[in-house]
């Protein structure tokens, strides 16, 4: 993939769900609970990770079929519902992501989240792992009329912190994640544990983390 090593940014943006944490599973058992309760097609693990990082409409698109919006609301109430039953069965951060987070606050570097999941439950799961603190502007579906992969998510989110591309850095476990900020025109870091695999990457990215850490480079 690349060898390269990481530099200093000024800004960082950080994909949620299999960047900050670990959450593949919880969100596989909530898909396939989804389907149990509706009596539909059960989608393959497969399929449900390398759709994490699509907004969760596209997603039960993806695996259900079309959905009218009553039909799409009852889901994903049944879906939201079950997963906040589950959530602290699951919820941890990914390596080094809190040793991270605060040296790069510690270096006075600006922090943002840009994800799929809706602002309700990326602020409590943040709370709960300890680093809503750590960043100054979150980024969810609300905020923006396009989503990742386009860069609309990516520009609002460096418009937001007054940065710019070229000393930014967009980090994620997904083509999506990856794709969003090439086109922003920012470098790029592939997780290393992420579920995906990278030649499901439809661009290279720019770096590869073996562990958040690595992105402190002082």
């Amino acid at each position: 993939m690349t060898d390269m090593p990481v530099r200093e940014f000024d800004y960082y943006l950080f994909d949620a769900d299999g960047t900050l944490f670990d959450t593949t599973d919880m969100i596989v058992r909530c898909f396939r609970n989804t389907a149990k309760v509706y009596n539909l097609p059960e989608p393959s693990r497969e399929e449900i990770v390398g759709h994490v990082g699509m907004t969760l409409r596209k997603q039960m698109e993806q695996y259900f079929g079309e959905l009218s919006d009553a039909t799409f609301a009852a889901y994903r109430e049944t879906h939201m519902a079950y997963q906040l039953e589950i959530h602290r069965e699951h919820l941890r951060l990914c390596p080094g992501v809190a040793e991270a987070l605060g040296c790069l606050r510690e270096h006075g570097k600006k922090c943002a989240v840009v994800t799929s999941r809706m602002l309700h439950t990326l602020s409590m799961y943040l709370r709960e792992t300890g680093i809503y603190d750590c960043f100054d502007v979150l980024i969810t579906p609300e905020c923006t009329d396009r989503h990742k992969p386009d860069p609309q998510p990516a520009q609002e989110a460096l418009a937001r912190l007054r940065g710019t591309p070229d000393r930014s850095l967009f980090i994620g476990d997904a083509t999506f994640d990856i794709e969003c900020g090439n086109h922003a025109g920012m470098a790029t870091a592939f997780v290393s544990w992420s579920h995906n695999a990278p030649d499901s990457l439809v661009v290279k990215p720019t770096f590869m983390l073996a562990d958040m850490t690595e992105l402190c480079v002082w």
